[in-house]
Formats: C-alpha cells, structure tokens, sequence
C-alpha cells in the first residue's frame, strides 16, 4: 500500500494523531530515566552515599519498572490498553511531585520506584497499542515515535539539569523557603519535580484517544472495534479486511490463556524476544544515559561542563532517532542492528582506548565527547529504535500482552542490573574495562538477530504470527 492508497482508504493523519498521544508516555519514561543522571553527585553527596548506594539510588526505579512490566500486560489485556495509560500517568504524576517534596532518602527511593512502575507499564503498553492502530506499512515509523518522544524526554532532562544547576547557582536567594529549597539548596528537588507538568498533560490527553479495535474484538466486541477502525480507515472493504484478518488471527481461543504461552512456536518467539530486550541493555547505552555526567567528571571535567556535554548527547539521540523514523519501514529492522551494533563495538573500544591513553598523549576531553555522541548515533539509529517496534509487532495478538510483559520483565532486570552494577564496574574494573565489556556484550546479540529474529517490516501483525505458528 503506497502513500496515495493510504490516504484513500485510510485516515493517515488521525493515526499520526494518536500514535503522538500515546508516544507523550516515551517522553515521560525518556524524562524519568535520565533525569536521575544530574542528580546523582548532590543526592551522593547530601545523604553520603557509597558506590553501592548511589547504584541503588539509580536503579531504585528500575524496581518499579519490573512491578510495572509484570503487570502491564495482564492489566492493558484486562481493563484495555487506554485505561492502562491513564493509570501509568498517576504513577509518573505521583512520583514527581513526591520526589520533589521527599522529607529523607527513605521516601526518595519510594517515589522513585512509583515512578519506575509508570515507566515499566508505559514501556510496555504505548508500544503495543500504537502496533495495533497503526498501518503496516508504516507500523515501524509509528511505533518509533514512542522512541523519539523517549528521546526528547532525555534531551528536555538534560537540559532542565543543566539549566536548573546554572540557576541555582546564579540567582542567590529567592523570597520563600520551599522555592529556596527546590531550586536553590536542594535543586535536584527541582530536576524531579519538573516531570509533574508533563504527567499531567499527559494524564489529560489520554483522554482523547479510543481504545485498540484489536484489543476490543480480542474481548469480544466486534461492534466497538469497527467503530474504531471506522475512523482509521475510510474504506469500508479495508474495515472488513482487517475484521476478517482478526478473526482468522484469534480464533477460537480462551482469552488470556498462560497456557498459550507454552506453545513451542510461541515459547520460541518469547524466549527470543526475552533475550534480545535482556542482552540490549548490556553493550553500555544505559551507563551512558544514567552515568553519562560521572564518566565525564571522571576524565576531568567540572560538574556544569559534564551536564553540558549530556545535552549534546541527548540532542544526538533525538536527531538520530529522527532519522531512524525516516528509514526504519524502507532499510529493514536487522539491518538497522547490523550496522548500529556494528558501529557501536568499534566506539566502545575507541572509549576504552581514551582512558587508557588520554593522560599520557594529551587527548582533549572534546574528543571523549565526539566518541560518545558517535555511540549515541549508532545505539539509537538501530538498538533503542527497533527494540520497541521488534516487541510491539513479534508476537500473537492472543498472547501480545502476556508475552510484552515478559519481554519487557528481560529487558528491565537487565537494565536494573547495569544500573546497580555500573558504579561498581567504573571503580573495579575502571572505564576503560567497563567499555570492553560492553563492546564484548554486542556480539550475541548481533548473532541472536541474525540467526533467530525474522524481518518484520511491511508485515501485518497477522502475517507475523503465521510465520511462528508455522
């Protein structure tokens, strides 16, 4: 279907419309992830953390967001896909304004991980209902505007941090305490709490959305579901087409079922599916989002230069991601990974080679940056774009919930654990081993694409299960 047939048969801009709406939770996972980056070294310092405490300060929220994946899919398959989303705002609501105004580390840690569960339900369930409402055709494009908006949040982080940390120390004293307190003493208060405006614009837009058709016939009302599909597509032969295609897909099956899971063919696409959001989140992206300002501070550079330096690299991360959007539904998916990953081990270990030789040659830190903003460049041009879009479209509609959540369960255990293993490796095994182990990491996930994964672009969702049921 070219761009002339879609618009014919089918209501393009209304799909942009929404994909966009239920992207807005990316920007508030992206903002939530990396806001933590320019706060670790005050938190560190305020309540004296050690190396094992800081990680647990990080990674805190990734607790959350394993609670928040385990339940997303049962929840989203249980009450629908929208109502999920409006649930997962109140938790990133919630845990901005209680960061904010957190009285000791204890109740810090609490609200971090309500907002984790926010990012753990909304990693799963926007994804998966953007897969279902968008055109195959461009599915893939759809789905990576999640990404962007994930990227845009790290990039609207950074640069609150970076402007926050420049205002605090510039203003002197300002006419209250709280605001003292917030954006003055304790700014990092500030750098949290600033997430509570985009949560409730997001709790507000939720809203506007309808629910998945696919989820509404998968619960048995087919009226609804054409309904829906009524306002994205215009043909009244393609509403057809994609009713008949859904019924064909779910058949007569027991809604919900665990025990679909143990179907070889679909324990296969899990177990895969498992592997690839695990093994993703150990070649150093995450190190770098969370980690990013500490590493720079740890080749020299001062507090402001290091949270400057993020910027540019969340702005990397968003032009590149822009660029993914374009390409992603023409290049292919493993393509993306095989030449992402590809450019990825060779930086890795030219980051390594900086912190080995930079002292004794003289290399300026500018060059430690244009290192890291080329491995942001080739991370978020295949990995971070086609993570999100592989999980969404891989499995059965039957089963897509269930199997998200344990998708997404792999990927935030292996995040959790980069997490709380980062500040350990950086004092053990030193940054430039730290980045050997990352650039070893890329290998079996190179293989896994190449050998297991199917190339799913220009399919439909149904056209994608029948290659696993066969």
């Amino acid at each position: 279907m070219n761009i002339d047939q879609i618009a014919k048969e089918g209501n393009l801009g209304y799909v942009v419309f929404i994909s966009a709406v239920a992207a807005l939770g990316g920007f508030l996972f992206g903002y939530d992830t990396a806001v933590i980056s320019g706060t670790i070294t005050m938190v560190t310092s305020q309540f004296e953390l050690d190396s094992v405490l800081q990680g647990w300060y990080v990674s805190s929220a990734l607790i959350g967001s394993i609670g928040g994946v385990l339940v997303a899919g049962y929840i989203s398959d249980l009450i629908g896909r929208k109502k999920a989303m409006l649930i997962s705002s109140i938790f990133f609501l919630v845990s901005a304004v209680g960061c904010a105004l957190a009285m000791d580390m204890f109740q810090l840690v609490c609200y971090r991980i309500c907002g984790g569960v926010g990012i753990g339900m909304i990693s799963i369930i926007s994804p998966m209902y953007i897969s279902e409402i968008a055109f195959a055709k461009y599915r893939g494009a759809m789905v990576t505007l999640y990404q962007l908006a994930i990227t845009l949040g790290f990039l609207a982080a950074y640069l609150v941090n970076f402007e926050l940390l420049d205002f605090s120390e510039s203003v002197g004293r300002l006419e209250g305490d709280m605001w003292n307190k917030l954006l003055v003493d304790e700014v990092w208060r500030g750098m949290l709490g600033m997430e509570a405006f985009p949560a409730l614009i997001f709790l507000l837009m939720v809203f506007l959305l309808p629910e998945s058709p696919r989820w509404l016939f998968f619960r048995g009302d087919e009226k609804k579901s054409a309904m829906v599909l009524g306002k994205i597509y215009r043909s009244s032969v393609k509403i057809q087409e994609e009713v008949n295609e859904m019924k064909v897909s779910l058949g007569e099956v027991d809604k919900g079922n665990w025990k679909l899971l143990l179907k070889p063919n679909f324990l296969k696409a899990i177990l895969i599916g498992a592997a690839v959001a695990i093994l993703g989140q150990f070649m150093g992206v995450n190190a770098v989002l969370y980690y990013g300002p500490t590493i720079f501070e740890q080749s020299g550079m001062s507090g402001g230069d290091a949270l400057f330096y993020q910027v540019f690299v969340g702005g990397v991360n968003v032009l590149t991601t822009i660029l993914a959007l374009y390409i992603i539904d023409k290049v292919g998916r493993k393509k993306l990974v095989y030449f992402g990953v590809t450019g990825m081990i060779i930086t890795l270990l030219l980051i390594s080679g900086y912190f080995i030789k930079a002292s004794d040659w003289g290399i300026p830190s500018h060059i430690l940056l244009i290192l890291f903003l080329a491995y942001v460049f080739f991370t978020a041009i295949s990995i971070s774009a086609v993570i999100f879009v592989l999980l969404s479209e891989m499995y059965p509609t039957k089963i897509r919930g269930l199997a998200m959540s344990i998708a997404g369960f792999s990927l935030w255990m292996g995040t959790f654990i980069v997490g709380q293993l980062t500040p350990w490796l950086l004092e053990v095994l030193s940054p430039q081993g730290t980045f050997v182990l990352f650039a070893i990491m890329c290998f079996p996930y190179m293989y896994i694409i190449w050998k297991l994964v199917p190339e799913t672009t220009g399919k439909t969702l149904e056209e994608i299960e029948k290659f696993w049921e066969e």
